[in-house]
């Protein structure tokens, strides 16, 4: 939270060399191999798909003890999804968009609110999670590019 007891707000934007169809199916396919492409080490266990819902579990083992998070996913065809996060660290409520860009490619808005819990203590700068966001999102449009690019070659 911050100073006046509301939740952090945080966003950024990422963008994709692929089209928004495959962008999106590629985004909200939750798996257990999630982590690597994050390049973090977590434990990711998807307990459901299917439908416009999912919902995982992830376990982060830190210096100070365990990290646990439960995410509810709901999609939206065909751009949007939401997730509520509640753990013992924080809660999230997210929102994630894309848009068409005009050469093919396709833009991510995420816009999500962060409550820390008791234990998770304040929220961390904006600016500095924000970075780690983006960070994380440049590695998985990495990922995402290059499983693009495998299906053209397959097709």
């Amino acid at each position: 939270m911050n100073d006046s007891g509301e939740p952090t707000v945080y966003e950024i934007r990422s963008q994709f060399r692929a089209p928004l169809p495959f962008v999106f199916r590629w985004c909200t396919d939750y798996t257990p191999s999630d982590p690597k492409l994050e390049k973090e080490k977590f434990t990711r266990r998807v307990l459901r798909k299917g439908g416009r819902t999912a919902v995982y579990e992830d376990l982060f083992d830190t210096p100070k003890g365990w990290m646990w998070s439960h995410q509810v996913v709901t999609l939206r065809p065909p751009n949007r999804w939401h997730a509520d996060a509640s753990g013992s660290h924080r809660f999230w409520s997210l929102d994630y968009e894309l848009m068409a860009l005009p050469e093919g490619g396709t833009e991510l808005y995420l816009r999500g609110e962060r409550r820390a819990t008791p234990l998770g203590g304040k929220n961390p700068p904006r600016a500095r999670l924000e970075r780690e966001l983006r960070t994380s999102w440049s590695n998985y449009g990495r990922a995402l590019e290059r499983d693009y690019r495998a299906s053209r070659t397959r097709d």
